[in-house]
């Protein structure tokens, strides 16, 4: 990353300043690699640390950075594409899903859940937990709330908990047949719970997708997935599922 003097330039320093970084991520560096400190990046550009921090915010914002606790910032993977247009549908767990189990337990499900569940306040359902990683890093966590009459044939003989009794729980759902899907999407924070998970602060911005599953003129499932908000974009198509963008040559929007 050569040095710029930025003194000159007519448009606000920051954001001429995230151009030439932005172009220096694409041809210098490798996803996953840490940057210089703010100290060495102030000094090269000529800049003041305020007005580089807000050149380096503004990438995080567009996916092009990632600030890890103890590690420092580094290139971000490019963003997931979460598709929410597509017109095939498939349960969680079938075959090509990149997610991967953790953990079930019964609980009760928060009562937005057991509302669009129809099923009592107090009434416990399986809860699975689900992630997924890419380039080596947590991009999203998921919760896929199922209750008992959508699994009615699963053994008390499987085991009682973690990711054997999550991976039970998707098998007896898939002998349902699936008649439709929808998703809705939203902005929110980050939880405690998720931002551990996502290797992000509490509060950061999420995208969260709550999926609704239907079958024999129910709905038997309800997912809410916790994308990082810095790593995932929306798109709209017909090709399924959660795709992985990879594009070398891309420029952040």
């Amino acid at each position: 990353m050569g040095t710029t003097q930025l003194d000159t330039v007519p448009e606000p320093k920051y954001w001429h300043l995230r151009t030439v970084l932005s172009e220096a991520l694409d041809s210098e560096f490798s996803v996953g690699e840490i940057l210089p400190n703010e100290r060495d990046l102030a000094a090269r550009f000529g800049v003041a640390r305020a007005t580089l921090r807000q050149a380096l915010e503004q990438l995080e914002l567009e996916g092009r950075l990632q600030r890890r606790r103890g590690v420092g910032t580094t290139v971000a993977p490019p963003r997931m594409g979460v598709d929410v247009g597509s017109e095939q549908h498939a349960w969680p767990g079938a075959a090509g899903d990149a997610w991967r189990s953790v953990d079930c337990t019964v609980a009760v499900p928060p009562a937005a859940v057991a509302d669009i569940l129809e099923v009592g306040h107090e009434e416990q359902v399986h809860t699975v937990r689900r992630s997924r990683v890419t380039h080596g890093q947590p991009v999203a966590a998921e919760l896929l709330y199922v209750p008992a009459s959508s699994v009615p044939a699963l053994s008390g003989i499987d085991a009682a908990s973690g990711a054997a009794r999550a991976r039970a729980v998707l098998r007896e759902l898939q002998r349902l047949s699936l008649e439709t899907q929808d998703r809705a999407v939203e902005l929110g924070s980050a939880r405690a719970d998720d931002a551990k998970e996502l290797d992000r602060l509490p509060g950061a911005p999420v995208l969260v997708v709550t999926t609704r599953f239907y079958a024999e003129g129910r709905i038997a499932a309800v997912s809410a997935a916790t994308y990082r908000a810095d790593t995932c974009r929306l798109t709209f198509g017909d090709t399924g599922g959660v795709e992985i963008h990879h594009d070398p040559e891309r420029r952040a929007s």
